[in-house]
């Protein structure tokens, strides 16, 4: 007697490991850098704390209270972001405190008492995104707000009574007796628009076009809105006689462009369009060719003792760096205030001196993982304009880095950017909180668990009454177009349609005289339609494997259900 074999056992399935929120990481992480930052602040005099230790203790509960109430923020708005990037970026704000503390213990200054004030309004600031953007993608549907927005945030420094000249650039507004720099948030509404129109026309921009060389140039109407933006950013700043955010900028729209199409031939183009640009603008206009001859010859004694234009800062920088050989003089120790704008354009030779290569290296390292963070965020992402974003504004960090780190080494031209989070200035430390919310809030919607696992009977039911007004729909046009033709006919050809017509190349191969020939492809497609009248009543005598076909598509949340209720943007 035959027995029929045991079915095989199906596997087991294990249940999906979902991401945790990670945000008591995050508040441990966050003492260890709060712990950085007042300690430093500490260190650079610990004196203080026997004579007026009120700074310490402000700056302290400004930078402590921030933190905590960005991190409740993220408990109740954005669980799942990154627990690593608020962190970092307060470690990075706490060090700048310190140090520009102690710059203003040597030359009497009060840079830090306002730095701490921009800190709390850059932090509150953070919140306020945070809590209000709960899906960065709304920000694609402002895509050309944001690039007029830019316009006129770049433009606002030539309004005359408005605009602010300091040391021959015209790059600041004067509101309440308060310098703010427009340009800083300008760079963030450039990114949001480029990160919006690519995430739109990136196949336009990839496939249409002519090829030229290995590079394969879009439609000029595809990517004219882009370059529009850019030579306008680029004019304007010129006009302000800004170098440097020039140069961020330029970068920041070829960064853009190699993470939508992916092509290195962008930035071939993008780098020979600089230098052929760099050289046409040291002949045209003479604050950049001052600029570059204070890079080339920055040792020779008359361009060193020049004014303005001279070297006397660059290599002032480079004393200071050397000085700092690889273990540094240590916090208080050394003399960063020799340094012209120590506290802002040249703080990275103040850490350099003081700390020296090793705690240098280590300050870069933060900045290469706050930037890693934000890629993986963009990695993480489900959507192109979350991805365009988020790596478009990690890109915009480290190219700022690298400006300011290339120029305070003469490896590049100094073009007075800031350090991010770490220099002097309100309005440049406003715009790098901003950055964090919204990257925070990407890697939120990047590691946010997606639902999973077997359909409910909701789901299944809600898959089945969309389906029956499918197929309701479907038998409404049929027998609208039925009706339709059957109007049309002539009443020989209502009597001929009982049988599936010949198409019109069939009937014309046929030929009038091909009587024969015509009842034979009759006949024939006669019988299929009685073969398939059979195979539909054979259906219908198996119920059950009917039914089982039926619910066996929607059994899971990510197929047809996760589809048609919407799924991933």
């Amino acid at each position: 007697m035959s027995t029929l074999a045991a079915p095989a056992a199906a596997p087991a399935q294990h249940p999906a490991v979902l991401p945790k929120p990670r945000r008591i990481t995050e508040l441990m992480l966050l003492l260890m850098a709060l712990t950085l930052g007042v300690g430093a602040n500490i260190l650079v005099d610990p004196e203080q704390l026997e004579k007026d230790p009120t700074h310490i203790i402000v700056s302290g509960a400004v930078l402590a209270g921030g933190a905590l109430l960005v991190h409740v923020v993220l408990w109740i708005r954005g669980r799942y972001a990154d627990p690593y990037l608020l962190p970092i970026a307060v470690a990075l704000n706490g060090l700048g405190l310190a140090m520009i503390h102690r710059i203003d213990l040597s030359t009497g200054q009060t840079a830090a008492n306002t730095q701490v004030v921009w800190t709390a309004v850059a932090m509150v600031t953070c919140c306020v995104v945070l809590w209000f953007l709960k899906d960065h993608r709304r920000l694609r549907n402002v895509t050309y707000t944001m690039l007029l927005l830019s316009v006129v945030l770049l433009l606002l420094p030539m309004i005359p009574g408005l605009g602010v000249e300091i040391n021959g650039a015209r790059l600041w507004i004067s509101v309440a007796g308060r310098t703010f720099q427009p340009g800083e948030i300008a760079k963030i509404t450039l990114a949001i628009f480029f990160a919006g129109y690519l995430s739109m026309n990136r196949d336009l921009i990839l496939l249409a076009g002519r090829k030229v060389g290995p590079v394969r140039l879009p439609r000029f109407k595809d990517i004219a809105p882009m370059l529009a933006a850019w030579l306008i950013a680029i004019g304007v700043l010129v006009l302000q006689k800004d170098m440097g955010t020039a140069i961020m900028f330029f970068g920041l729209f070829l960064a853009m462009l190699y993470l939508a199409t992916g092509r290195l031939g962008w930035i071939v183009l993008g780098l020979v369009l600089m230098l052929v640009g760099g050289f046409a603008a040291s002949r045209i206009f003479s604050h950049v060719s001052l600029r570059l001859d204070a890079w080339l010859s920055a040792f020779d004694p008359e361009v060193y003792t020049r004014s303005p234009g001279g070297s006397a800062q660059i290599v002032q920088g480079l004393f200071g760096l050397a000085s700092g050989g690889l273990f540094g003089q240590g916090l208080g120790q050394g003399r960063p205030d020799l340094v012209s704008y120590a506290n802002s354009d040249m703080i990275i030779t103040a850490f350099g001196e003081e700390l020296g290569l090793i705690g240098l290296s280590a300050i870069l390292v933060m900045f290469l993982l706050f930037a890693s963070r934000g890629l993986r965020a963009a990695l993480g992402t489900r959507d192109a304009f979350g991805k365009l974003l988020a790596g478009g504004l990690s890109a915009l960090m480290v190219l700022q880095l690298f400006i300011v780190v290339g120029g305070v080494t003469r490896l590049l031209p100094l073009t007075g950017l800031t350090t991010p989070f770490m220099s002097a200035g309100g309005s440049s430390l406003l715009s790098n909180w901003i950055i964090v919310a919204i990257l925070l809030a990407i890697s939120h919607s990047a590691r946010r668990p997606v639902a999973t696992g077997p359909a409910t009977d909701e789901d299944l039911a809600s898959v089945e009454r969309r389906r029956r007004a499918r197929e309701e729909q479907r038998a409404q046009d049929g027998d609208a177009a039925e009706r339709e033709s059957a109007t049309q006919r002539t009443p020989s050809a209502a009597l001929a349609s009982s049988a599936e017509p010949l198409d019109a190349a069939a009937h014309d191969a046929a030929g009038p005289g091909s009587a024969t020939e015509v009842m034979s492809r009759l006949t024939t497609r006669t019988d299929a339609a009685e073969r398939g009248t059979r195979g539909e009543e054979g259906a219908t005598a198996h119920p059950a494997s009917s039914a089982h076909d039926e619910t066996a598509e929607p059994n899971s949340r990510t197929g047809r259900a996760a589809d048609e209720e919407g799924g991933n943007p």
